[in-house]
């Protein structure tokens, strides 16, 4: 995902020179072709994430479209408050650009998970929030974010993830994508589990259920229409994420579903539990502490069928 950033704003930077990139001492060798291209347009803020966001706050009220880009915990966590005061109470067109969302570095413990990022980010007035599921809606979410005039947040993984579209996607900020059709039961995806969803799909093909699989990348706002839909046509419904199941995305589904009449769907979120990781492993090793591989996930589909 992040070498699809790196190329799609390269590309963007070239065709409108406002677009200004701001990283917190990382990617830099991932950069060197945007800072030859756009030298003016690039500035390595170092390990002062706070401060990164404010002078993306500045930039913005002088008119430039400025990207902060870091790994997800220090993006979010450790700047809730610049990005709160500074750009969300100014409403200010700053995109926060987390890589490494979830448990991308899960081997560098606790200080580099990032399983709250999105209960922080969501319930900061004016803020919306994307979790592309891979790297093609990682190029589309940005192209997208551009055109917004407010504050956004991409959250991506890291690297090397599965390919899930074959091109760039249909992609409307709010507006779900179907990326494989089923009968019996419907998958809710954000983000980087999209493959593994699609895996858990097959598997519980396999045994004879037809699952619809769905990339929710727009967490805030969601896309109302097509929740309404599923929940009316499916008897299960599963929210999955690499994120705790307090407050992300499970959780925002489960607050508009209390506010719906006549919905008869079951729903169910997976997702992290509320507790920390304290175990050292890679990401494979963490998704299968939380319960969130392929085969976790299919078989806690079976027993709840």
């Amino acid at each position: 995902m992040r070498a699809a950033f790196a190329d799609e704003i390269e590309t963007l930077a070239a065709e409108d020179k406002r677009i200004v990139l701001l990283s917190g001492d990382i990617g830099n060798r991932m950069f060197d072709t945007f800072k030859e291209k756009s030298p003016d347009n690039f500035y390595n803020c170092g390990v002062a994430e706070a401060n990164m966001t404010g002078m993306a706050a500045g930039m913005a009220l002088c008119g430039l479209r400025p990207v902060t880009y870091t790994i997800t915990a220090f993006n979010t966590a450790r700047v809730l408050e610049q990005i709160r005061l500074d750009v969300c109470y100014q409403n200010l067109p700053v995109i926060i650009v987390g890589v490494g969302g979830g448990l991308s570095y899960a081997s560098l413990n606790a200080t580099h998970h990032a399983l709250e990022d999105i209960a922080f980010l969501r319930v900061l007035p004016n803020m919306t929030v994307i979790c592309p599921g891979d790297a093609w809606e990682v190029r589309a979410a940005l192209r997208a974010a551009l055109q917004m005039n407010g504050p956004v947040y991409i959250r991506m993984a890291k690297k090397n993830e599965p390919i899930v579209h074959s091109s760039l996607p249909d992609f409307s900020i709010g507006k779900g994508l179907i990326v494989k059709e089923g009968t019996d039961i419907c998958f809710l995806n954000a983000g980087s589990l999209l493959p593994v969803a699609i895996d858990a799909a097959d598997i519980l093909h396999e045994k004879g259920i037809s699952v619809q699989v769905v990339s929710m990348h727009t967490v805030k706002p969601l896309d109302e229409n097509l929740l309404h839909d599923v929940f009316s046509r499916f008897s299960h419904i599963f929210t999955l994420e690499e994120h705790s199941i307090l407050g992300g995305f499970g959780g925002s589904v489960a607050e508009w579903l209390s506010d719906q009449k006549g919905l008869q769907a079951s729903l169910s979120r997976i997702g992290t539990q509320d507790k920390f990781m304290t175990e050292a492993g890679e990401q494979d090793y963490a998704r299968e502490l939380f319960g969130i591989s392929k085969e976790q996930i299919a078989e806690r589909v079976l027993k709840k069928l």
